[in-house]
């Protein structure tokens, strides 16, 4: 039984995110449709996807309708498309997802930005970048830790962010992402398809996305110390 629910996820994970992204591919290139259009399709993709891989789970709090930067701790791959079904926001990813097959291209086509982290210019680039979707009344969406963990409560953050919404007063809203099994955070160097080859086998994976206050204050210090502990207080209340 297990071996069937894993074979079908993987293969609907596949052809819908495939169909999807034809679809928001042919909505740009033969109808003209924007950016907010494209993300529409994304967030039926994240709610449909997720839903057909056995994520099951609530919200607590208000995903932000407004520009912002969402910082979040980081669990597994799942995690963007956890808050990409609530919002209209491009992702900060690793550039290596960009040579990922069809999610790839998808993130391309729907918004996201890559970052290097090793070097300085990509990060000054993404910056520069962040601020201008945040301008156009997007949101975005960082993981501040910088890479996944499975710590009870959160590695140190990054302060590059923290600086840019203290310099230029972008409200930050902090993100809990809560897994009720220890066995789905995505840790080390196991891949994409081996982490997704075991989870899929379960019949649901539990998780709560909790949304936190809106935070504004021009020392970044403070935004950060605000954040991480508002998340590190969530993660670890019963």
């Amino acid at each position: 039984m297990k071996n069937l629910r894993i074979l079908w996820r993987l293969l609907f994970f596949i052809f819908y995110t495939t169909v999807i992204v034809a679809e928001i591919w042919l909505r740009k290139n033969l109808f003209g449709a924007d950016m907010r259009a494209a993300m529409r399709v994304r967030r039926r993709w994240a709610r449909n996807l997720l839903h057909g891989v056995g994520i099951c789970g609530e919200n607590e709090g208000v995903a932000p309708d407004f520009p912002c930067i969402i910082v979040s701790n980081h669990r597994s791959y799942l995690d963007p498309i956890l808050m990409l079904r609530d919002v209209d926001a491009f992702p900060v990813a690793k550039a290596e997802l960009a040579n990922w097959p069809i999610i790839g291209k998808g993130a391309a086509l729907a918004g996201i930005l890559y970052l290097r982290r090793e070097h300085a210019g990509s990060r000054v680039s993404t910056m520069r970048l962040m601020e201008e979707k945040i301008k156009d009344g997007f949101q975005i969406i960082i993981f501040p830790e910088g890479t996944t963990s499975g710590l009870p409560g959160t590695l140190p953050f990054k302060k590059g962010v923290f600086q840019l919404a203290a310099k230029s007063g972008i409200p930050v809203v902090p993100v809990a992402l809560i897994f009720s099994d220890k066995k789905d955070y995505w840790i080390g160097k196991e891949t994409f398809m081996s982490h997704a080859g075991q989870r899929f086998r379960e019949k649901m994976i539990e998780v709560k996305v909790c949304y936190g206050p809106t935070l504004k204050s021009d020392d970044a210090e403070e935004l950060l110390t605000q954040s991480k502990n508002w998340i590190e207080t969530r993660l670890l209340r019963p």
